[in-house]
């Protein structure tokens, strides 16, 4: 098993609230099942073991894009709508959120009971792993949430996290079974984030001597010994031009503003479809069928539905429906045998990264996000604070123009 990468997240407090969430594990369902049926159970997996990918999977669910809530919200809506349907999924889902952690063992040999899987093995495997991030690796984070995610053929990745009170961030920690070798012995590719100081490594190979009874790790710097290169999300809630690849994300936004289905042969399915949905979709269809280099801005994934704290803007629950509503249709209609619409919906993004290549950003990001806010109250736009309510005044040009030429 190797570490296969880590996320640095400012601490935020309160909760989910119960239209995001259902919300959120029927997005989660939906992108479980084109996964599973495009590229199989084991890259579920590994997409699981991707922090960015992960990173970008809760900011287009809606979710705050870059707080640690992301981490237990989208975990607990996946576990919740994943694990009804584990056996005809081949995917199972473990663990939790403080009590629920604990729960993570006797989940497992369940787990095993029914796929007919090593339980302690997949026991030894959670313990461990929970034990070196939380032990092994003192870094100054303390674990409070682990979950263990496998497939019925006995891959498996881990999603924990840890809290720091010092500098009230958390940090989340992810774990692959691929390329197990040692638990102890430099298990991970490396954990890399905000230094905090002098850290006492001692999965290091140096400390192999230390693991037998001498607690003294070298004096390294915390980036020497923390090779891995991780996921730091900035402290500040608003979405800038900084946090975003302005080449993609005006792309995207022009290819779905401008272009008509009509126009292109491979997505005469989605005739009929608003432009603000098809900018959902066309986000969507990335997080499915984007080569993993597509994922190191995770904040752009935030411009499908928003953010339940009001940024980049509200949450546009109609919009959010809408999508909802064609990606069912098409996933219930390709287990009957016409997987023309889930054809249109891989090609949507396969155009888009085409349409890049010719795309020059030219465009402030803080338009496009005032022009989101403004419309909001027409989505049906809903925050934790409440409803998106009309602006008093509207701009008398239209909005803002992005050309892909």
């Amino acid at each position: 098993m190797k570490r296969s990468g880590s996320a640095d997240l400012p601490l935020h407090y309160g909760h989910v609230p119960q239209w995001l969430y259902d919300r959120m594990s029927k997005l989660g369902l939906a992108v479980f099942e084109v996964i599973l049926a495009d590229y199989g159970k084991t890259e579920v997996i590994r997409r699981m073991s991707d922090p960015f990918w992960f990173q970008s999977l809760g900011a287009v669910m809606g979710m705050d894009w870059h707080s640690s809530g992301v981490t237990t919200s989208v975990m607990g809506a996946l576990k919740r709508v994943i694990n009804p349907k584990s056996k005809e999924l081949g995917i199972y889902i473990a663990g939790g959120k403080g009590k629920f952690s604990k729960e993570t063992p006797n989940e497992l040999l369940k787990i095993a009971n029914l796929t007919g899987l090593n339980g302690d093995e997949l026991v030894k495997a959670s313990k461990l792993s929970a034990k070196v991030d939380n032990t092994a690796i003192q870094d100054g984070y303390q674990l409070y949430s682990h979950n263990f995610i496998l497939n019925d053929e006995g891959s498996w990745s881990v999603v924990q996290q840890g809290m720091s009170g010092k500098d009230k961030t958390a940090r989340r920690y992810h774990w692959h079974s691929e390329n197990l070798k040692s638990f102890v012995d430099e298990p991970h590719s490396g954990i890399c984030g905000t230094s905090q100081g002098i850290i006492l490594d001692l999965t290091a190979k140096s400390a192999k001597e230390n693991r037998k009874g001498i607690i003294e790790i070298s004096h390294e710097a915390p980036e020497k010994i923390m090779k891995e290169v991780s996921l730091i999300l900035p402290s500040h809630h608003d979405v800038r031009a900084s946090d975003v690849n302005m080449k993609r994300l005006g792309a995207m936004l022009a290819m779905t503003r401008e272009m008509q289905p009509e126009n292109f042969e491979d997505l005469l399915l989605f005739k009929g479809v608003g432009p603000r949905t098809m900018q959902s979709l066309a986000l969507i269809s990335e997080v499915i069928h984007g080569a993993p280099s597509r994922f190191q801005d995770p904040a752009r994934f935030s411009f499908a539905h928003g953010g339940k704290d009001g940024h980049p803007f509200p949450v546009p629950t109609k919009i959010y429906d809408e999508t909802l509503d064609i990606l069912r249709t098409g996933i219930e209609k390709s287990k009957l045998g016409n997987s023309d619409k889930m054809q249109a919906f891989k090609k949507l993004h396969e155009i888009n990264v085409k349409l890049e290549e010719n795309f020059t950003p030219d465009f402030d990001i803080q338009d496009v996000i005032q022009e989101e806010r403004n419309n909001s109250w027409r989505f049906g736009g809903k925050t934790v604070f409440g409803d998106a309510k009309p602006p008093a005044e509207r701009k008398a040009d239209g909005g803002i123009q992005l050309s892909l030429f």
